[in-house]
């Protein structure tokens, strides 16, 4: 896969159902997984922004959600006083949540710049790839990748869209593109060498790759001033005293041989990222207070607490003996003596897990 599209147009996902216990001793067969296949690169969110797990690899999984436990068989019930039960036990419910997919490029080079910098023309030059070059800012849209080979190895380089002051806080797009350089070894700043103030323009960069990821701005790094081709940027070479730039022009090839050396022997050196966060393969849901409460509400009562509402939630209500036994557990947890502390009638609504009772002494 290369991208998330197919979760745009589908957005919920059902594992199969486990099957409930039955007779003849059978416990309930677990259901089939649901696996979802997505592109190398991309990251699971929780609903608060929280990292579940980033498949980077290939062939890397992730359990997002566990299904509940099946049901037990009705040789589970039988006693001395019933040799044959009538009921077995339902599945339980599994985890349901909902996740953000975010596809992040796996590059190990990032051309970053303001726009216009030349930084797609730069990547055409160094490596196969053929992207939207066009002399007016924003040309790039979306990130594009490149496959460069040197030393007998190929690197990746990924040209990273303009950005633009305030790119950290989402002006010009600016989050959505600094996401794709978060995984890059290292950061190649590319400058217009004809602009005004490259200097500054330099500044404004780093400046916003600091703010979106302090950690990020501190990766190994090369300055590429471009478009050497021109006069200006001649006389700029020739009076520029700043240690570790390089001064290239995409279009006639002048100094890409240099720079393309400097960029493996950053690569080479250069250590893989570490994640922001620490990823978490499953995400359990959060345990429920073991505290009983019962709620009177106009229209009954309301009965709350995880022993109760997994008690309903395993019970076949629907056979004699299931419901039997329902009966003396309420009695056993204490159910039966919190409603009657409440000021339970007999015929009351009680309402437990979304379930209504009649409640009888």
């Amino acid at each position: 896969m290369s991208d998330l599209s197919l979760y745009k147009r589908r957005l919920r996902w059902h594992a199969e159902d486990g099957a409930d216990g039955a007779g003849a001793r059978k416990t309930g067969r677990t259901g089939a997984d649901v696996t979802l296949k997505v592109p190398v690169g991309t990251v699971a969110l929780d609903a608060a922004g929280a990292l579940i797990a980033d498949l980077d690899t290939t062939g890397s999984t992730a359990v997002v959600a566990r299904g509940g436990l099946g049901g037990r068989g009705n040789v589970h019930f039988k006693s001395s006083t019933r040799r044959a039960p009538d009921h077995a036990e339902p599945g339980r419910k599994g985890e349901e949540l909902e996740i953000a997919l975010d596809l992040k490029l796996i590059a190990d080079v990032g051309l970053v710049g303001p726009p216009n910098a030349g930084k797609s023309s730069l990547l055409r030059a160094l490596t196969a790839a053929r992207p939207k070059v066009a002399d007016y800012p924003f040309t790039t849209l979306d990130p594009e990748l490149g496959v460069a080979a040197i030393r007998g190895s190929r690197l990746v380089l990924a040209d990273i869209p303009g950005l633009i002051e305030g790119a950290a806080h989402g002006a010009g797009l600016g989050q959505r593109f600094l996401r794709h350089v978060e995984r890059t070894k290292v950061l190649v700043y590319v400058v217009d060498g004809s602009a005004n103030d490259p200097w500054r323009d330099l500044e404004t960069v780093k400046a916003e790759v600091a703010l979106f990821s302090p950690e990020l701005v501190k990766r190994p790094h090369i300055v590429a001033v471009n478009k050497l081709d021109l006069g200006p940027v001649r006389r700029l070479r020739a009076r520029t005293r700043r240690p570790g730039v390089m001064f290239v022009s995409a279009l006639s090839g002048e100094g890409l041989p240099d720079l393309m050396e400097a960029i493996g022997d950053r690569v080479a050196s250069a250590q893989r990222p570490e994640l922001v966060a620490s990823p978490r393969v499953t995400r359990l849901r959060e345990r429920r207070s073991d505290e009983l409460t019962v709620e009177r509400l106009p229209s009954g009562f309301v009965v709350r607490g995880e022993q109760v509402e997994a008690l309903v939630e395993r019970s076949n209500l629907e056979s004699e003996s299931g419901l039997a036994r329902f009966q003396s557990q309420l009695d056993r947890i204490g159910v039966n003596a919190a409603l009657e502390a409440a000021g339970v009638q007999p015929g009351d609504t009680v309402r437990i897990a979304g379930v209504e009772f009649e409640y009888q002494p």
